[in-house]
């Protein structure tokens, strides 16, 4: 298994679309801000998967 994006509703008072990254593990890995549409989230996964490799890691301590 390789791991997945999850994109799903929030809880019944916010009603807010999220996403979350499992590891192949089935461990989350990473969980998104709130988005009033699926499709904003939707977005929001599609420009992880565009910048992440070529994301700089920054050590701030």
């Amino acid at each position: 298994m390789q791991g997945k994006f999850e994109v799903f509703i929030g809880n019944a008072v916010d009603r807010q679309w999220y996403f979350r990254l499992r590891a192949a593990n089935g461990k989350i890995i990473a969980q998104s801000e709130g988005y009033s549409r699926k499709r904003n989230a939707l977005k929001g996964i599609a420009a992880i998967k565009k910048c992440a490799g070529r994301a700089p890691i920054v050590i701030l301590g």
